[in-house]
Formats: structure tokens, sequence, C-alpha cells
């Protein structure tokens, strides 16, 4: 029994960019277990109005937002790729906000009697929400591979790519608060009959 009084269990993953995180957590949903994109949810609070939006504002200045209220990713990007103390004070920023949302998510599940979700946020440890995670796991890959998966992903440059991944946390980091650490080095192919073997690993925990 879990301090959230039933017996929901809850699975972060992290890992660094380009490494397979989003991948790993589309197999888990075909598996039928859900799994909440911190990505995709971080961009969904910041459709306007919103409290994210406004909390930028007031951290970085107005010119981040764009005429129509929207966020101006690129400056947004491009302030705090190249300023690891611009990126610490973004996440400072809008972290704890998203935090609150996925919290909501997971409360949502339980009352549904989920007993499993995963959590995939690539900031999973630095905003100390691995914490609140029954299990971690670490996805990791190659740098290069991962510079490569980056700059076709995203559509930017390798020289782009790398000076992002350049400002990530090294794979230590990562492995230190992980309970599970899955290596994303081949094709596809490969690396989802790893994802199913460690999805099967944690149905049954």
């Amino acid at each position: 029994i879990t301090e959230r009084g039933v017996t929901l269990k809850i699975v972060g993953i992290t890992g660094p960019s380009g490494s397979g995180k989003s991948l790993l957590g589309e197999q888990i949903k075909k598996a039928g277990i859900p799994c909440i994109d911190a990505d995709r949810l971080y961009h969904s609070l910041l459709i306007p109005p919103s409290r994210c939006l406004d909390a930028i504002a007031v951290k970085f200045g107005s010119e981040f937002i764009c005429s129509d209220g929207s966020l101006n990713r690129a400056l947004l990007s491009s302030k705090v790729f190249s300023d690891p103390s611009a990126l610490k004070k973004l996440n400072d920023t809008v972290l704890p906000i998203v935090l609150d949302s996925i919290r909501e998510h997971i409360s949502r599940l339980e009352e549904d009697g989920e007993t499993l979700v995963a959590v995939d946020a690539p900031t999973l440890i630095e905003s100390g929400f691995h914490r609140e995670c029954d299990y971690t796991v670490v996805v990791l890959a190659p740098t290069d591979l991962r510079i490569t998966r980056a700059s076709e992903r995203d559509g930017i440059s390798e020289n782009k790519a790398k000076e992002r991944i350049a400002a990530q946390s090294p794979d230590d980091f990562y492995t230190a608060a992980a309970d599970f650490v899955i290596i994303n080095d081949s094709d596809t192919a490969s690396f989802i009959k790893k994802a199913d073997i460690l999805i099967d690993k944690l149905k049954n925990l």
C-alpha cells in the first residue's frame, strides 16, 4: 500500500534527449498502461490564457510572448539552450505547474482504479518528482545516436542538436537515481524487444 492509499504504482521514465523515452512510452501505452507525457502536458499548458505563460513572462520578459499571446518558442529555446542558468530558471518557473497537473492526472487514474501508471518526464530527477515514483526507469543511448535522433526529430542542425545535448546532465546523473536502465543503442526493433521485456517486469512488480 502506498501513501496514496491504494496499490497504484507510479513508474517514472527519464533520460537525456534523443535516448528513446517517447518510444518506451508508446510501448507502455500499447501494453495497456496509462503513460503521462510531461512534454505534451507542458505544451498543452502553454495554450493561452495560461498560468505557465504568465509565469514565463514575469521571469523572462514580455518579449518571450508573441503578439497573439502564445509563447515565442524559438526565442526561448535559443535563450535556455545556450545558458544553463536560464534553463534552470525556466525549469524552476514551469515545473511546479506541470507537476501539479501530473498529480491531478494521477489522482484521476487512481480514482478510475488503475494500478500502474507511467510518467514520461525529461526532468523527472531535476524536478524531484522521481521521489514520488515507486520506480524510476532511465533510457540511455550513445551520444552520436542521440545527436542524430534529436536533429531529425526536431528539424534542427546537428550542431544545434550537439549544443542542446551538451547542456544536459551526464549519464551517471540519471543512473544514480535509476531502478532500471534500458540502453537504446541499436535499431527500433531491438529497442522494442528490450522495452517489452522491461514492461513485463514492471507489470509484475
